[in-house]
């Protein structure tokens, strides 16, 4: 499956998620400027999962319908990559890894499969967007909208902290 998705501006509000057509089908809800922390909406408007930082914490917590936990990301310490870490329970844990300088991330299994991948685009569909290729049958794809952007949300904390 592939999805577009974007961050807003000031981090609030509902954005589409879209399929490779323009065709909505669900949004993320950018629950506030102030915080970090988001709900996933599937087609029919059903929430699906959210993402928020563990308090005190650089851990972004993937949580399903009811909070209840399905995975932890955390970035990893790496020498010209960057790489992040997402423990999806007994489901594995996938290494997210890309280049220094690239928008582009690969997610792997651990027998080192590829199972998605995203990267920062400008496309005809929105500019500044994530684009999500999602071949994982142990990950959904509302799933993994979250983990893009509780990578996307560490990145963001990372650069505060450095300046």
């Amino acid at each position: 499956m592939e999805l577009y998705f974007k961050d807003k501006f000031f981090n609030s509000g509902i954005s589409d998620i879209m399929n490779h057509d323009g065709e909505v089908v669900g949004s993320m809800d950018l629950k506030s400027a102030f915080g970090s922390s988001l709900d996933v909406f599937g087609h029919q408007g059903q929430i699906v999962c959210g993402g928020k930082f563990r308090s005190f914490s650089n851990k972004w917590i993937i949580t399903d319908d009811r909070d209840g936990q399905l995975g932890v990301l955390r970035r990893r310490m790496s020498f010209l990559t960057k790489k992040y870490e997402y423990d999806a329970g007994n489901r594995g844990v996938y290494e997210i890894t890309s280049p220094a300088f690239s928008k582009e991330y690969s997610i792997q299994s651990s027998n080192s499969e590829i199972v998605a991948s995203f990267a920062k685009v400008s496309s005809w569909i929105q500019t500044g967007a994530f684009r999500l290729v999602n071949d994982s049958k142990e990950l959904d794809s509302y799933e993994l909208v979250a983990v893009v952007m509780g990578v996307h949300e560490i990145q963001k904390r990372d650069s505060q902290n450095a300046g």
